[in-house]
């Protein structure tokens, strides 16, 4: 855990991500990335000096009308003393049921993101942080390119003028293969997902396509991301503070 918690102090540092006061909501859906952000937080606390406050939030989408069990996720937050808010919604039945939607994970995540963010301003939070990793980056900037034909990606820090919080994304230097290391290492339950289309999603594609030309040609997804990086965009240049603006 000690690599992804040198990761996360980078990417507070670089991108000042958390300040004196902060409380910040963690989206925890319980899977190795949102654990492994939950842990990180809980334990930078104690030696990154800054004095910030934590809420975990999950938001159960209650996939096929079946509750998930969260007490792993429960009981992390017992241990360390902080406050855990389960939310159960019909994200589920209204993108798979309702909207009966073929491409789903778009509409999915809007309702999730919309709900998470309410559910952290009803906790009177002003910062959401996410479990979005280094693969996660490389993956969105090269779907955002193939798929809809532009150059972008989601921004390490983002401010919500609507309701006035601000989106962090600590793990975004972690590589998602020392998540995975760090939660094993870690002994931590990760709460398997539910969802009908996991694994058969555009992102699933892109992953597979990242992985084959890293098996080809070794630090493809690196230099990725260092395009990426030296481009500037959306808030990822190595000397830009990331305050640019993100959609609800």
């Amino acid at each position: 855990m000690q690599k992804i918690l040198g990761y996360m102090r980078r990417a507070i540092n670089e991108f000042d991500l958390i300040s004196d006061g902060d409380r910040i909501a963690v989206g925890v859906s319980g899977g190795k990335d949102s654990l492994a952000l939950l842990l990180g937080l809980i334990r930078l606390r104690s030696f990154i000096g800054i004095d910030y406050s934590l809420v975990a939030i999950t938001l159960d989408p209650c996939f096929g009308g079946v509750e998930g069990d969260y007490t792993s996720v429960e009981r992390i937050c017992k241990e360390a003393w902080v406050e855990y808010i389960l939310e159960r919604t019909k994200i589920g039945e209204i993108v798979f049921d309702v909207r009966k939607e073929e491409h789903p994970c778009s509409l999915c995540a809007k309702l999730r993101r919309g709900a998470l963010h309410n559910a952290a301003v009803k906790a009177g939070c002003n910062k959401v942080a996410l479990g979005h990793h280094f693969n996660d980056a490389a993956e969105t900037f090269i779907m955002n390119l193939f798929i809809e034909g532009r150059i972008g990606c989601f921004s390490p820090k983002s401010f919500l003028d609507r309701r006035e919080i601000t989106v962090i994304r600590p793990l975004v230097f972690a590589p998602e293969s020392e998540i995975r290391r760090a939660i094993r290492r870690e002994g931590i339950e990760v709460v398997k997902s539910k969802c009908p289309v996991d694994g058969h999603t555009k992102r699933e594609e892109i992953k597979n396509f990242l992985a084959e030309a890293e098996r080809a040609d070794r630090g493809f997804t690196d230099r990725v991301f260092g395009a990426m990086r030296r481009a500037g965009i959306d808030g990822w240049g190595i000397n830009d503070k990331g305050e640019k603006g993100e959609s609800e």
